[in-house]
């Protein structure tokens, strides 16, 4: 996954952007279930941006 900035980004397209991540994030845990061959770098990928994501809007909650 390509690393993205969410820096200048507005509310809507963080939560929506933290929504797509979420789901892309569900459907590694869910869709393959009882699979065993699963890349592993694409869950961890997930919780990052996820992280980035959170991170940018709680810090633009703090500036406020």
């Amino acid at each position: 996954m390509k690393k993205t900035t969410y820096k200048g980004k507005s509310d809507k397209d963080l939560t929506k952007a933290l929504y797509e991540q979420r789901e892309v994030l569900h459907k590694f845990r869910f869709g393959t279930a009882g699979s065993r061959t699963r890349n592993v770098k694409e869950g961890r990928a997930a919780k990052k941006e996820i992280a980035r994501i959170m991170t940018e809007i709680n810090s633009a909650k703090s500036e406020k």
